[in-house]
């Protein structure tokens, strides 16, 4: 299954959150480290709502 991230440019870096997961959401100082952090924070995610 596929959720949508939604990131967004800040003054100090990027935030980051899925719209179909309330409460998942990060933020980063870089593009790559926001990419990163919302694929482990949407797998970590989908573990708790499993469980």
């Amino acid at each position: 299954m596929k959720y949508l991230i939604v990131i967004e440019a800040t003054e100090t870096g990027y935030s980051a959150y899925l719209p179909d997961l309330l409460g998942c959401v990060s933020t980063e100082s870089t593009r790559d480290e926001i990419e990163r952090t919302m694929r482990a924070a949407n797998e970590f995610h989908m573990e708790g709502l499993k469980a």
